[in-house]
């Protein structure tokens, strides 16, 4: 097993991979590097077939009675599993903190929902703080910078787990990203509202990925990370984009989101 793991008592727990859709549709290689992360820390890995969205952009939106009839959809999926894990903060929260609020005066969906939640975790922190993964076995020479998306730093509390992670990454040095913690401009559907906000918030993040001097930009989160490398490379600045994920399960074979510049 390559990930150096806690003493357990010998339960290899179930664990459903919420995939999300960005990396079903742009990314895959970032659900097979989770795959690969929760295998090497002892998980059985499932991946329901008729798992859809979150409904995050349903609920941003305003609209609540899609967002539950997406949410019924996906707690009746997963609620039969150990645990269920997204590598997305924005998804990842939306299942823990959000679903719970949808249902609050809902007798039937109310407690299934708060069972569900419970049992929803980001991937890294699930790593770490809950498979107690300590390190990695991965190999990677060169220097990367990190950007904490707002909903896994904010309503998940993601900020040290991936840190923790990559400075076991054999050959690999951080380079802290100024004003890491302020978001890209993403924000879902933010970014299609308020173009003109959303270019001048990532204008600035591009700015700092740049003043790093690190080769690769990495993130928890596909969103951020397309938002981050559509500005980058607009901007001509060389600055590979990837998720963390891929990075810590040994997985950079693959051409950086995007491409190369």
């Amino acid at each position: 097993m390559s990930a150096r793991l806690k003493e357990t008592s010998g339960h290899r727990p179930t664990v459903a991979l919420f995939v999300t859709c960005l990396v079903d549709l742009f990314r895959p290689s970032v659900g097979f590097a989770s795959i690969k992360l929760l295998e090497d820390a002892g998980c059985r890995v499932v991946v329901p077939s008729n798992q859809t969205c979150c409904g995050q952009p349903a609920y941003n939106s305003g609209d609540r009675q899609d967002t539950r009839a997406i949410a019924r959809q996906v707690i009746e999926t997963f609620e039969g599993y150990d645990y269920v894990v997204a590598p997305s903060g924005s998804c990842g929260s939306t299942l823990k903190k959000h679903y719970p609020e949808l249902f609050a005066d809902d007798p039937v969906w109310a407690d299934r929902a708060t069972q569900f939640s419970a049992k929803v975790h980001e991937l890294v922190s699930f790593l770490t703080d809950v498979m107690g993964v300590t390190a990695v076995d991965a190999k990677l020479a060169t220097t990367v910078t990190y950007h904490d998306s707002c909903s896994g730093l904010r309503e998940l509390g993601v900020r040290e787990q991936p840190r923790k992670l990559l400075r076991s990454v054999e050959g690999l040095t951080i380079k802290e990203l100024p004003e890491a913690d302020v978001c890209c401009g993403f924000g879902g559907t933010f970014c299609v509202k308020y173009p003109d906000v959303s270019n001048a918030i990532v204008g600035k993040k591009a700015k700092h990925v740049e003043s790093t001097g690190a080769e690769i930009l990495l993130a928890g989160d596909l969103g951020c990370l397309m938002n981050m490398d559509g500005k980058l490379k607009r901007e001509k600045i060389g600055v590979e984009v990837r998720h963390v994920a891929e990075v810590l399960a040994g997985m950079t074979d693959k051409p950086p989101i995007g491409g190369k510049l």
